[in-house]
């Protein structure tokens, strides 16, 4: 009876012992299938945090921006006194035009109030903020809605006459000088014919459908209206002479013959640029409702100015001209507020129509 006690305890031993040795044995074989796997791994390059980030709720993947965008050169590295003054005074004009150009100017009073940097913000300088950067290295140039080769001073005065809603600067005054002396400085970093990276509007997608000034007001009143006001008037300084926050509509306004009354320049300006503290990078609003802000705003009233000698060639007006007449079937309406890709899709086909009959008449 002892004997065969002492052969269970014996045999119940032997099993444990083995039953070690084979969990010893399955954790050696898991490891040795696993090391490559991780070695493979290791050895792999990593994503940065741009490449393989996701935008919080959305399925598209945040791309880093590797453009070397361009920068307006430094005033006080100019070394003529004389230059430096008046390119001062210039940026001066931009910054504060109204100031100077007013309703209340101390120079002249021939504009609303607005300043120049409302439209092209820094003084001109911003990134896909309407800057200058390509001004000088363009002009002069062949302008489809004038029809004619247009310098930097026509330019100016169009600004004047238009998103100022005043009257044309004398191309020989002080101030005049001043504004073209700073603008060419601006893009004195720029070579001749080439366009500055960031200058200008940064693209914006159509629609599939017509932008909503409904949708559009609803918008305005929960981002824009704090500063801008219920009304559009806009906020002055305390002595009346400029805005501290842009009348976008009313008589002290832009004028509807303005490049911010198409709706695509606006919705560009408003999509990388607004609300307060947005920027390209960083943008507060969605492509929508950028294109539902403008469309409301140019829906409200403002100064009329007569475009009738605009666009000599009307087959060359922009999609999202909205003032015809047109060479094509679209209504005033969708030229206002889209959808706009038909009529670029029609426009386009028949520009490459006309392209192919020139290429016939020259054989």
């Amino acid at each position: 009876m002892h004997i065969q006690q002492k052969e269970d305890k014996t045999t119940e031993g032997l099993v444990a012992v083995i039953n070690k040795l084979l969990i010893i044995i399955v954790v050696l074989v898991i490891t040795i299938f696993i090391i490559p796997f991780v070695l493979f791994y290791k050895s792999q390059p990593q994503k940065t945090e741009g490449q393989a980030a996701k935008i919080t709720g959305s399925a598209e993947t945040v791309k880093t921006d590797a453009t070397v965008y361009w920068s307006a050169p430094d005033v006080n590295a100019i070394a003529d006194a004389k230059q430096k003054e008046q390119v001062e005074y210039g940026r001066e004009l931009i910054a504060h035009t109204a100031k100077y150009l007013g309703p209340n100017g101390s120079v002249l009073k021939m504009s609303n109030g607005l300043n120049c940097q409302n439209c092209h913000l820094q003084a001109g300088t911003a990134v896909w903020g309407n800057n200058y950067g390509s001004v000088a290295s363009t002009y002069p140039k062949f302008r489809a809605r004038s029809g004619q080769v247009e310098d930097v001073y026509k330019r100016v005065n169009d600004c004047f006459e238009r998103s100022l809603n005043g009257r044309a600067l004398n191309k020989n005054s002080k101030e005049m000088q001043a504004i073209v002396s700073y603008i060419n400085f601006v893009g004195s970093n720029v070579e001749k014919g080439k366009k500055a990276a960031g200058s200008g509007f940064k693209d914006l997608a159509y629609l599939d459908r017509a932008a909503s000034p409904e949708n559009g007001r609803l918008l305005f009143t929960t981002k824009c209206q704090s500063c801008h006001q219920a009304n559009g008037e806009g906020v002055f300084n305390a002595d009346k002479t400029e805005y501290t926050y842009p009348a976008l509509w009313g008589k002290q306004s832009y004028n509807d013959g303005a490049g911010l009354f198409r709706l695509s320049n606006f919705a560009k300006y408003i999509k990388n640029n607004m609300p307060q503290g947005a920027t390209y990078q960083n943008p507060q609003l969605s492509d929508e409702e950028a294109w539902d802000i403008a469309a409301f705003v140019n829906t409200q009233p403002r100064p009329h100015l007569n475009t009738s000698g605009d666009w000599p060639d009307k087959s060359k007006k922009s999609v999202d001209n909205p003032v015809g007449p047109y060479t094509d079937n679209f209504t005033e309406l969708q030229h206002k507020y889209g959808p706009f890709k038909p009529i670029e899709e029609e426009k386009k086909k028949k520009e490459e129509l006309a392209k192919q009959k020139q290429t016939i008449a020259n054989k």
